[in-house]
């Protein structure tokens, strides 16, 4: 294996999450560990280091790996944060006194991390990396266990209920599902619900299909679609906490998208809050819908002639 592998395996088997298994990680304990590409491991080292002229740089100068300067903060807060967290590094060991922000902030591969990570390549090596997992715990479940406390649940029908990531973003679609659906669109089946984490998380591609919605690769549907079969009404809703609204180009976008369905299309952009609603309000299309999650039972109509129903 090369070093990179080597590097990934170890952070595997000492419990780090997936998304810490990258390159970026592997480079980084690399550099954590002045362990260079035909250097042994049981020979790895413990120095200080910053993310620039330490880190990035040892990347740069002995695996001619370069990253952007603005690469930094990926460095810091989605590997080394993790790393802190997961105990296999330290946090300004030579001055703990040193404030958060601080141009001096560096990091050094943990003590105890090292001595099992000495071991790698050797028989001793799944002793050392449980008998540390076990002492300082493993982040990978840690992260799990996190995550399933904070998961949203979303009941669909009377037989499906699904889990949404956390976040604001989700909250809102949550709501959508719950609230909004309930008092603007009595009766209608949810045909399509994406998550921050899992895009495609609830998907009836065959009902979808069969209103003459085309799913593809490259299709960028709505964070929510909801369809009322006794009228034949499709609510194509965005939730906007980071993304956008039905914007005019957005409008037009999912009105090519949606050319082959007959069916009458509403379009609604939820807000969980009037702060978030008046920072988007030059940006919404006329002839959509507006509704806010701290306000359910009221709709605000971008249009002049009617109500909501299909244009």
């Amino acid at each position: 294996m090369s070093k990179i592998d080597e590097a990934q395996q170890i952070l595997k088997e000492l419990g780090l999450p997936t998304a810490q298994q990258n390159e970026i990680s592997a480079y980084t304990l690399l550099a954590l560990c002045t362990m260079k590409p035909r250097g042994r491991w049981s020979k790895a080292t413990r120095t200080s280091q910053t993310i620039s002229k330490g880190i990035m740089a040892f990347c740069r100068q002995i695996y001619n790996k370069e990253y952007a300067p603005n690469t930094r903060e990926i460095f810091r807060w989605h590997v080394l944060h993790q790393f802190v967290q997961a105990r296999i590094t330290d946090y300004n060991p030579d001055n703990p006194n040193l404030p958060v922000n601080s141009p001096r902030a560096h990091y050094a591969i943990n003590e105890e991390a090292l001595k099992a990570i000495h071991a790698f390549g050797t028989n001793a090596w799944k002793e050392k990396a449980a008998k540390f997992k076990s002492k300082v715990g493993d982040l990978s479940k840690k992260y799990k266990k996190a995550r399933k406390q904070t998961l949203i649940p979303v009941k669909l029908n009377e037989h499906t209920t699904v889990e949404l990531s956390a976040g604001k973003h989700n909250e809102v679609q949550a709501a959508v599902v719950h609230d909004f659906a309930s008092r603007f669109a009595k009766g209608s089946e949810v045909l399509y619900l994406g998550d921050t984490a899992d895009k495609d998380l609830y998907l009836d591609k065959v009902a979808l299909m069969k209103l003459g919605i085309q799913i593809t690769e490259h299709r960028k549907l709505p964070d929510v679609i909801l369809y009322l079969r006794e009228k034949n009404w499709l609510y194509l809703i965005e939730a906007v906490t980071s993304h956008g609204p039905v914007s005019p180009k957005r409008f037009v976008e999912l009105e090519e998208m949606l050319n082959n369905c007959k069916s009458g299309k509403i379009y609604v952009s939820a807000f969980p809050d009037f702060a978030e609603f008046r920072k988007h309000t030059t940006n919404i299309a006329w002839e959509t819908e507006v509704w806010i999650v701290d306000s359910p039972e009221h709709l605000i109509h971008f249009n002049g002639d009617k109500f909501m129903g299909p244009r």
